[in-house]
């Protein structure tokens, strides 16, 4: 059990996140006075069963992902952060352990690297060689602030900030189902090829042969879906096509810029030529 609550605020970004939000929301509650949940504009009920759970609900429009957590952490009241996304749940000894870290009042570090662990439909727990990142996710928020990268999930910390990591493992509930998991990464895709063209990048022609093949391997052994049975295949197969994807829309606009200036330079030859 949590004695005295820590002076820590817990931030989510959230669309149509009902059937999940709540076990979220529950994992974490005795570790904060403030949640709160930044929904885009959910239609399923999610506002209602943050609420229902204590979150303070603040609606603002889906910017891109790094912008909306750093809208989030604005809306928190302390200088302690700890962000879960709506797919994530802390399991009991990883709320203990972040719990220890403030009963002397303050933690030895400024910010904190935790292992997440995606499991699969059908699992209750992270399978033993389960893929796994370790993201900064609690942090101080003046030593700290997300990259406001539309596509990057990431925090930048101050050159200097002392960061430790935890021992726990949030676990990572990120697939309804493969459709659902494919429409998530298809509007992802989107989002990384409009990156691409902010910041003026360029993909070779070649990424549209090698894609597919290399993030399949990437996915299937180096990520070790090969041990997750026929839904570590199926799902390193939908990654693999998400990563082409990325490659091939970029390709797409580049082409469609391409006929647009050839399209403009015959209309102006014509335009001469009748002058």
């Amino acid at each position: 059990m949590i004695g005295t609550v820590p002076p820590l605020s817990i931030f989510i970004i959230a669309l149509n996140e009902a059937d999940r939000i709540g076990r979220t929301i529950e994992a974490a509650r005795a570790l904060s006075d403030d949640i709160v949940v930044v929904d885009s504009g959910s239609t399923d009920g999610t506002q209602a069963v943050a609420e229902a759970l204590g979150a303070r609900v603040i609606f603002n429009a889906w910017p891109g992902y790094g912008q909306q957590k750093r809208f989030a952490e604005e809306q928190c009241s302390h200088d302690w952060l700890l962000n879960l996304d709506a797919d994530e749940v802390l399991p009991p000894d990883l709320v203990a352990e972040i719990a220890t870290l403030f009963v002397s009042g303050k933690p030895p570090a400024d910010a904190y690297r935790i292992r997440i662990a995606e499991i699969f439909p059908g699992e209750k727990a992270p399978h033993r060689f389960a893929y796994a990142l370790a993201p900064v996710r609690l942090y101080r928020k003046s030593w700290g602030r997300y990259s406001p990268s539309p596509v990057h999930d990431r925090v930048d910390l101050r050159p200097g900030t002392k960061v430790g990591r935890l021992k726990g493992t949030i676990h990572h509930f990120s697939v309804r189902s493969l459709g659902e998991q494919m429409d998530k990464l298809n509007a992802y895709s989107d989002a990384q090829a409009d990156d691409l063209d902010a910041r003026g990048e360029t993909l070779s022609a070649f990424r549209l042969v090698a894609e597919f093949p290399a993030n399949f391997i990437k996915a299937y052994i180096g990520r070790r879906h090969a041990l997750r049975g026929v839904y570590g295949f199926m799902t390193a197969m939908n990654y693999a096509f998400y990563r082409y994807l990325r490659a091939a829309k970029h390709w797409e606009r580049r082409l469609q810029r391409r006929s647009s200036v050839k399209d403009a330079a015959r209309a102006d030859n014509r335009r001469s030529s009748d002058g």
